[in-house]
């Protein structure tokens, strides 16, 4: 985990955000400081991306300290909400799910989406079909995470059954990204649902082929990767903050969209500072070109997630009413000219 502070002059005007303006922050009344989560995942680039370009910085103005932590898991990032130790984080739904249903509903409230896509089922050679997957072991991040609960419902699909324990007709093997990895590359494990850049790696230094493309089994192939929560204290007193930092996700996000190959770059700069490793700038761009950077967080597979997650027995209850505050988004969209996002 690594922590960075910044702290920038902001502006007092009130400028538009987008369409190449930024938008000049109003300062808290008093000091604030927003501790900021996100992970050094190609998922997360928006996040990644608007701290290295100082678009948060920017966005939230003198009067806030950015205090940013990065996490390898979303439950880590989920207890350090808990425990008082981060406002905001970007992370995936399952995590959010969870830490709204165990809080009931309380703790935390999503604000915004950052990433769709990007998620998918590489198999080795001689797997073709579902039907080859009889007796295979397939990987996934984590046991209950949102590309195991996605795996274990497609499985169901299919006609398989499964269990936490690794048994049934397909064993799961619940294991992290870079394991799995190395576990396909040395013919320990058959496949993986993993989320990006490690499906294009498996497909690149392991052989791997798509068996299954997560896109494919969504309305218009959109469903939610990433999107970003606030712990709902934070929120409530600093709805100020709050919407600075979504105007800097929105340039961010515009930014990655429109400049692909320079926000490459700072990704990759920014994940070698962080993490003491390089990606290669072949499968960064492969792996960007499977994502879609949007604010739109996609709620209507946020509840098939809890509704899959519920069926599978790793939650007891599906009800999501209240977990999203898009007020401020909104706010946020409009003074851009951009279309407003229903909330459900």
């Amino acid at each position: 985990m690594r922590s960075s502070f910044l702290v920038v002059a902001g502006l007092a005007a009130s400028l538009a955000i987008g369409c190449g303006t930024s938008a000049a922050p109003a300062a808290p009344q008093d000091p604030v400081t927003l501790r900021l989560g996100y992970f050094p995942n190609v998922t997360h680039a928006a996040a990644a991306v608007g701290v290295a370009k100082g678009f948060f910085a920017e966005a939230l103005g003198s009067g806030v300290t950015l205090d940013t932590k990065t996490f390898n898991a979303g439950p880590e990032a989920v207890e350090a909400l808990f425990n008082g130790g981060l406002d905001a984080t970007f992370i995936g739904p399952n995590p959010a799910i969870n830490a709204f249903i165990k809080s009931n509903g309380e703790a935390v409230r999503i604000v915004s989406g950052a990433t769709s896509g990007g998620a998918y089922l590489v198999v080795r050679d001689g797997i073709n079909s579902a039907q080859d997957l009889r007796g295979t072991k397939i990987a996934s991040p984590q046991l209950g995470n949102t590309q195991d609960v996605a795996l274990r419902k497609w499985l169901t699909g299919q006609g398989y059954t499964t269990d936490a324990q690794g048994g049934g007709d397909v064993a799961i093997v619940p294991q992290g990204n870079s394991q799995t990895l190395e576990t396909f590359v040395a013919g320990q494990i058959d496949g993986a649902w993993v989320p990006e850049p490690w499906a294009t790696r498996m497909i690149r230094d392991g052989g791997g082929h798509v068996l299954v493309d997560e896109r494919d089994l969504w309305p218009d192939g959109q469903y939610v990767t990433t999107h970003l929560i606030v712990r709902t204290g934070f929120l409530d007193q600093h709805p100020d903050v709050v919407r600075n930092l979504l105007r800097g996700l929105l340039k961010a996000t515009d930014y990655v969209n429109d400049n692909a190959a320079d926000a490459q770059a700072a990704f990759s700069t920014a994940i070698s500072q962080l993490t003491g490793s390089t990606l290669s700038a072949d499968v960064i761009a492969d792996s960007w070109g499977n994502l879609t950077f949007t604010l739109d967080p996609i709620t209507s597979s946020l509840q098939a997630s809890a509704d899959a997650a519920r069926e599978l027995g790793f939650l007891d209850s599906s009800d999501l009413a209240g977990i999203y505050d898009l007020n401020l988004l909104n706010e946020v969209l409009r003074e851009a000219g951009r279309p407003e996002i229903a909330q459900p």
